[in-house]
């Protein structure tokens, strides 16, 4: 039975074209640290937008999902590559996990000093990313000293961890107002994103897998379409005081309608064999997800929002309430037409038709809002924006997909 035992074993790298490669109980159960996390930054979002700080708020979001989904994505392709499942390997996933809710505790003091300090508060944010960075830096180690064919990819990965998390540090200690913060922030930023780049690219790389990548960025794309369920619940809480009206009924269908459509259309694009067939596409292809998880997220937040406002407790105004759904909804369109042509490599004319249509379903909310039509009936309305791509792909757009296949297969 020692075959059943968690013992210590060689991380040698996982093989490429392993057949049947799935994600482990152990990647869904530190995914879900990350609801946490993304549920946090809607929160908090949806929270600034009712009170009126638009920009505030969506500055903080945008940091903050980028720092939950940046920490996400460094340990997945490491995972993908050097999962060995053994004790070592466990415990140091746990210990991530205890960064990322360190991370999430911080958000709220973040979003705060936005709207109401001198200084960037992320402190608290920053001791979260180092808990998970050393962490990390102890993965890459061992990685290192057990597959030393790929050393070099290895420190490159080491090296701008550490560099960048030196530089996070030293902003966070030394207080600058927030606007030399943001300036500042690139620095790291550009280390963080270049540093996977560099090891890949010039120094060997990993053997991450490719349908296991692919499964595990989808897996992450459903705990993000969770949010907008959450915020429809929110929103139906506040309804539900007059008993289970027409409204409920039609807000829970929007909102159902919308979190479904959006998922519907993410999945539609073959992101497994994508990667399989052009293993140079995996910075396109992971970096776009960074725009993704974003604005699913955010619907969700705008969910929220619409609940401050059913329930009184908001600043916005109706119009302005549409919108904080309208706008990261249509930026999910965008960027996932922009994601598609760029990691397929292809052009196709009916989706500049798709996006039009998309446009007239986006602007229609809004018209609505502004002629003093109540927020149920706008936001189901702009429920039918995703389904303009499912409809569209279903009957006609399915042809471009299997030629981009047979393209790939060839």
């Amino acid at each position: 039975m020692e075959n059943l035992r968690h013992r210590a074993l060689r991380m040698s790298g996982r093989d490429p074209g392993e057949a049947h490669r799935a994600a482990t109980t152990l990647e869904l159960l530190f995914d879900l640290a990350f609801v946490v996390a993304f549920g946090t930054a809607a929160n908090e979002l949806a929270h600034a937008l009712a009170a009126g700080h638009v920009g505030a708020g969506i500055s903080g979001f945008v940091f903050a999902t980028f720092a939950v989904s940046w920490a996400w994505i460094n340990f997945t392709w490491f995972a993908s590559a050097y999962d060995t499942d053994d004790w070592r390997y466990r415990l140091t996933t746990m210990l991530q996990m205890v960064g990322v809710l360190v991370l999430a505790l911080g958000l709220p003091a973040m979003f705060a000093s936005l709207d109401h300090g001198e200084t960037l508060d992320n402190d608290v944010m920053v001791w979260g990313y180092v808990v998970m960075r050393i962490a990390m830096v102890l993965q890459w180690w061992r990685a290192s000293r057990q597959d030393p064919g790929r050393r070099a990819a290895h420190t490159g990965y080491i090296v701008s961890i550490v560099v960048s998390q030196i530089i996070w540090v030293a902003l966070a200690l030394l207080d600058f107002s927030v606007g030399v913060s943001f300036a500042l922030l690139a620095i790291p930023l550009l280390i963080e994103l270049g540093g996977p780049i560099v090891a890949e690219r010039r120094f060997g790389g990993t053997p991450w897998h490719p349908h296991h990548i692919a499964e595990r960025h989808g897996l992450m794309v459903i705990i993000a379409l969770g949010e907008g369920l959450i915020g429809t619940m929110a929103s139906l809480t506040a309804l539900t005081g007059e008993g289970l009206t027409m409204d409920v009924a039609l807000l829970a269908l929007a909102g159902t309608a919308m979190t479904f459509g959006m998922w519907w259309t993410y999945f539609v694009i073959p992101h497994g064999e994508i990667l399989r067939a052009r293993r140079n596409r995996s910075f396109g292809w992971g970096y776009g997800h960074l725009p993704l998880f974003g604005a699913i997220v955010a619907v969700g937040a705008g969910l929220h929002a619409a609940a401050y406002f059913l329930d009184h407790h908001s600043e916005l105004s109706l119009v302005g309430t549409v919108m904080t759904v309208v706008a990261p909804l249509a930026f999910y369109v965008l960027a996932l037409y922009v994601f598609y042509a760029a990691v397929s490599r292809s052009l196709d004319p009916f989706h500049l038709l798709l996006v039009l249509s998309s446009v007239g379903f986006l602007v229609a909310p809004v018209v609505m809002a502004a002629a003093g039509v109540s927020v149920t009936w706008c936001l189901l309305v702009l429920a039918l924006t995703p389904w303009v791509t499912v409809l569209g792909y279903e009957t006609v757009g399915y042809r471009h997909n299997t030629a981009v296949l047979e393209a790939l297969r060839s």
